[in-house]
């Protein structure tokens, strides 16, 4: 339940996981000493668990409302959530906009659908001479950040994948920082920026790489399944710190590097593509 609040169904940030679990009943505020989002997290539901406001919990994260154009993404997500569930012989079920739980008299384990087949065909996208030229960023910093991608390359030849979550996920940051820095007025006024308590929209040197591929999704600068598998890389920040990484239990494998640098090779293939409708 914790990857699917924190991750899974979308990107929540410290912030935003106080707020949705304020509406909850908690009273908890975000500031100095605010734990990690992991433990904050599992702590919360451990306190939702057993009463009536863990079913309001479950039927929030997984709101049809918020998957407007992504509903096949709901049901693969309900159907992995529901092989939990059966060992209480109960599911989530969706009709239409509506969600409901059902008693069930024997355990019924549903197969999920198969994502790896999505996954297999993000992976096998091919992309020949990737180059962050053309969007219009400064000679010198394209030079760093193609320099970047063939550090990048090395690392996982090499078999090193913390290397290259961490290298992927800052030169993805730094490519839409300097997006939206080109390109204010799109990026602000996009429905996914990140904004403050008071509806103001944050300075984008304080946004997350989860906000800047949300917006650069919501302004059609990536694809689909690039915005999809780029969970990947979304928390790189906080396998920085091992301290973080390790209450985390985050182990990279090859196959999530993998993941992560093809999500960037397509990246600056998309945002090359469709930079004209910034443009015009």
């Amino acid at each position: 339940m914790r990857e699917m609040i924190n991750e899974r169904t979308q990107y929540r940030s410290g912030p935003q996981l106080v707020r949705f679990f304020n509406a909850l009943g908690c009273q908890d505020s975000y500031g100095q000493g605010f734990p990690s989002r992991w433990v904050y997290t599992d702590d919360r539901l451990a306190k939702l668990n057993g009463t009536p406001k863990l079913d309001q919990c479950i039927r929030e994260v997984f709101s049809p409302a918020s998957f407007v154009g992504r509903l096949n993404e709901l049901d693969t997500l309900v159907v992995e959530f529901n092989q939990y569930l059966v060992f209480d012989k109960w599911r989530l079920e969706r009709d239409g906009a509506e969600l409901r739980f059902k008693k069930l008299d024997k355990i019924e384990i549903q197969e999920p659908p198969a994502p790896k087949q999505e996954e297999d065909a993000f992976l096998s996208r091919e992309f020949n001479n990737v180059t962050f030229g053309g969007l219009g960023l400064e000679p010198s910093v394209v030079g760093v950040l193609e320099q970047r991608l063939r550090e990048i390359e090395r690392c996982y030849t090499s078999g090193s994948p913390l290397a290259v979550i961490l290298l992927a996920g800052s030169t993805l940051e730094g490519v839409l920082l300097g997006l939206a820095t080109s390109y204010p007025k799109a990026f602000n006024t996009s429905s996914a920026a990140p904004k403050h308590a008071d509806g103001k929209v944050k300075r984008f040197q304080d946004w997350s790489l989860s906000s800047f591929i949300d917006v650069a999704r919501d302004l059609r600068l990536v694809e689909h399944d690039t915005h999809k598998f780029s969970h990947s890389l979304r928390d790189f920040r906080n396998y920085i710190h091992p301290f973080e990484q390790m209450v985390s239990g985050f182990s990279p494998r090859e196959h999530t590097a993998k993941i992560c640098l093809q999500v960037l090779r397509a990246a600056a293939e998309e945002l090359r593509s469709n930079l004209a409708r910034l443009r015009t």
